[in-house]
């Protein structure tokens, strides 16, 4: 380690590393000296963020893996290749999840499984071959999400996924603890990346969420980013076990209208089904 970069020497893997936030939390990893190895389902996403960051950060050491970080194989292998990079393995970054908006009612097992498995498997896979491949007093962090601490209306699957990951991680804290090496997750408020672009697009939507957020902003992946890079360095090591909230004191309060701002994301008539407890016509 040298003085300004902590990470000087370490390796990185970043899953969902081409999405806003994995690439975030790549390119703080990459400026504090760490090797990063972006791992992505899209080839040209993951160039495009490995690029971003050598504009700014030339002598950083970025390297891509394509593949699903919710298939096993895929992700032994690319552990296996960000080992490689420097012959040790020090931190894991899990950004991989997602969720969609759809009404108890209307929602199905095959629903269900998908938010499990895209939510918490792929965490799963990350510690699982991970760990083995991993130095003492190395680190893993998971994006989790808000949505883990209390119910968000018409998004049952992502919510249990999130809460069932939050559990994992302290879980899994407890078992790797013997091997030195830590885990923790990120919860976000609402942030700007590509899965909230349709959010971001209604300013008045925007408003409104914003409005109920004590610190008036939404979030941007760099909030999410210097949190997870703190729970990823030197600086948090006696933290194990944890839910950081990146969210702007969002957690703070319960939005009363959340069911009414949906309107104008699902319709009126849909959300008029929804609260009178009505099967919605999709």
């Amino acid at each position: 380690m040298t003085a300004g970069r902590p990470l000087e020497g370490k390796t990185a893997l970043v899953t969902g590393g081409g999405g806003a936030i994995g690439s975030a939390c790549a390119r703080l990893l990459a400026e504090d000296g760490a090797a990063v190895m972006l791992m992505g389902r899209r080839e040209a996403q993951l160039e495009k963020a490995r690029r971003a960051i050598r504009n700014d950060l030339p002598d950083a050491e970025i390297r891509i893996f394509a593949g699903d970080a919710c298939q096993a194989d895929v992700v032994e292998a690319a552990i296996e290749s960000a080992h490689r990079i420097r012959d040790r393995l020090d931190i894991l970054v899990s950004t991989v999840g997602g969720g969609e908006f759809k009404p108890v009612l209307l929602q199905d097992t095959a629903g269900m499984t998908d938010a499990y498995t895209l939510n918490v498997v792929s965490a799963f896979l990350l510690v699982k071959h991970g760990v083995p491949r991993m130095e003492p007093e190395g680190a893993i962090v998971c994006i989790s999400s808000l949505a883990a601490a209390g119910p968000i209306a018409l998004m049952s699957a992502y919510c249990m996924a999130k809460a069932a990951l939050e559990m994992f991680v302290q879980i899994a804290a407890d078992e790797i603890s013997g091997a030195g090496i830590r885990i923790n997750a990120v919860r976000p408020g609402l942030t700007r990346t590509e899965a909230s672009a349709g959010l971001f697009a209604d300013p008045a939507m925007i408003e409104r969420l914003v409005a109920g957020t004590p610190l008036a902003r939404p979030g941007e992946p760099e909030d999410i980013a210097r949190v997870a890079r703190f729970l990823a360095g030197p600086e948090s090591g006696w933290v194990t076990g944890q839910s950081f909230a990146s969210d702007g004191g969002q957690g703070l309060r319960k939005d009363p209208a959340q069911l009414f701002v949906l309107d104008s994301v699902l319709g009126k008539d849909f959300m008029d089904e929804v609260r009178a407890g009505k099967p919605p016509r999709p």
